[in-house]
């Protein structure tokens, strides 16, 4: 029964205790990490409508703004910081970027104007620009196609359990500690999240495993390393090498590999409308600033669970594209009823959980790219790190002149344009199955017999490496 809802139940016991400790270490520390980070982006949100903007006088486009300054930050550091994890080791970059991170979130509480907040939320962006896809790189150099989509989507799923749970904690600050030594709700909400954020930091030097090719995990046994290496053999997916300038330039340009990914992935960055509904709750006037923290907290609800029952489908059916394109789906619903907006109110609710229902898009997409590629690591690893680089550029200027806060709730150019988005994300998709299936085709044809037989010797030689470690 677990097995159904967790793959490592439904392996032999010494494979389980593998897989396990894998999750122990890796998994747990990449959703404290990715959850926390989630819960800064949601409180500024949250900020906003809890007495920030009253506090600062922020009635023009800071609000805006703040994502702005945010995104030029990570911009800046999402391909460079990608490049140094090549030649740095991940446990020790990631964690010191971390560091560094949760230190700017403390100094947010202490912000008397919005130009203070808008440097260091420059600085926010680009030091946390190395977290997503570096952890999307990890995870996919250590699970296999039956195990990756699942952590994927559990990864993903940690944004928006931190996002529901910014509700619930915004909302019980403001009513514990608005006040509290002279201190604003909203300022207490920025100390506790970055003072948590500096012990789950300190911990990913030693939990983060770098690669099965290079680890120096102590927590890893010499032959659980031999594993590693074998299960990477056994999965066709080829060690990390070294990226050159012509490398890049192969990779990016003399192949249709990147594109249809970073097309799709573009969109999924600058068509998302949930960041929205809170201001559009504000302006019914019927919620209070703790209602208006809680109730989009169903939404994240409903998110982490379509994004885990997605993850858990494709890994059970090993395929990604169904799976994706319903989740692009009800995306697309969602930006249609907004771009008609004169509907009931219900129904506008309605359409404002569909883009909830959508986000295991980013899981299943990357997933399938990190499948579709990988007999290059490289290309795996950069992915999502240029696709957040020129996600990031348009939205430096995009919600300004899509979303300007003094339209808010009824944006009238901004939601047509994010169904314009959507379809572009649907064809992006289209292309990318078309070429995939055509490159395995030719793949098969040319390499299959021997892919086979390298395989079930590998299979052989991992069983008895596991029946040798269940014997020790």
């Amino acid at each position: 029964m677990l097995g159904q809802v967790w793959d490592s139940f439904a392996k032999a016991p010494n494979e389980r205790r593998y897989i396990q400790r894998l999750d122990r270490y890796i998994l747990v520390y990449a959703l404290l990490s990715y959850g926390l980070k989630s819960l800064d982006v949601s409180n500024v949100s949250s900020a906003f409508v809890s007495g920030m903007q009253e506090d600062l006088g922020l009635y023009g486009q800071e609000r805006n703004l703040f994502d702005t300054f945010f995104n030029v930050g990570y911009l800046i550091g999402s391909t460079p910081s990608q490049v140094i994890i090549n030649r740095i080791r991940p446990s020790l970059w990631i964690p010191a970027c971390e560091l560094v991170w949760s230190s700017l979130v403390v100094f947010i509480s202490a912000a008397q104007s919005a130009r203070t907040i808008y440097v260091i939320r420059f600085f926010l962006g680009l030091f946390e620009s190395s977290s997503y896809p570096g952890f999307a790189y990890i995870l996919g150099s250590w699970y296999g196609p039956d195990e990756l989509a699942k952590r994927m989507g559990v990864y993903d799923c940690a944004g928006y359990i931190a996002k529901m749970f910014a509700g619930y904690i915004q909302a019980g600050v403001y009513f514990l500690l608005d006040g509290v030594g002279g201190v604003a709700g909203w300022r207490w909400m920025f100390v506790i999240d970055g003072l948590i954020g500096i012990p789950v930091a300190l911990w990913g030097f030693y939990s983060i495993p770098d690669f099965p090719n290079n680890t120096r995990a102590r927590w890893l046994s010499a032959r659980e390393r031999e594993i590693s290496v074998v299960r990477v053999k056994l999965q066709g997916k080829v060690e990390p090498r070294k990226l050159t300038v012509k490398r890049f330039v192969d990779m990016f340009f003399r192949s249709w590999r990147p594109w249809p990914f970073l097309v799709s992935y573009t969109m999924l960055w600058i068509s998302g409308t949930s960041s929205y509904f809170n201001l559009w709750l504000k302006s019914l006037g019927i919620y209070s600033v703790e209602e208006l923290n809680i109730v989009p907290t169903f939404g994240y609800g409903l998110g982490f669970l379509s994004g885990f029952l997605f993850a858990n489908l494709s890994d059970r059916t090993r395929a990604r594209w169904p799976w994706l394109f319903l989740a692009t789906g009800f995306r697309l619903t969602g930006s249609v009823l907004l771009a008609i907006w004169d509907l009931p109110r219900q129904v506008i609710f309605f359409a404002n959980m569909c883009s909830y229902i959508g986000e295991p898009v980013w899981s299943l997409l990357i997933t399938w790219a990190s499948e579709e590629f990988r007999d290059d690591a490289e290309l795996r690893g950069l992915l999502c790190a240029v696709g957040n680089t020129i996600g990031a550029g348009f939205s430096l200027w995009l919600p300004l002149v899509l979303f300007p806060t003094y339209e808010a709730p009824h944006y009238r150019i901004g939601y047509k344009m994010t169904t314009a988005f959507d379809v572009v994300d649907v064809c992006a998709l289209f292309a990318f199955l078309w070429f995939a299936k055509r490159e395995r085709r030719r793949g098969v044809q040319r390499y299959g017999g021997v892919e086979g037989e390298m395989e079930g010797e590998m299979e052989m030689e991992m069983e008895l490496m596991m029946a040798k470690r269940e014997g020790d």
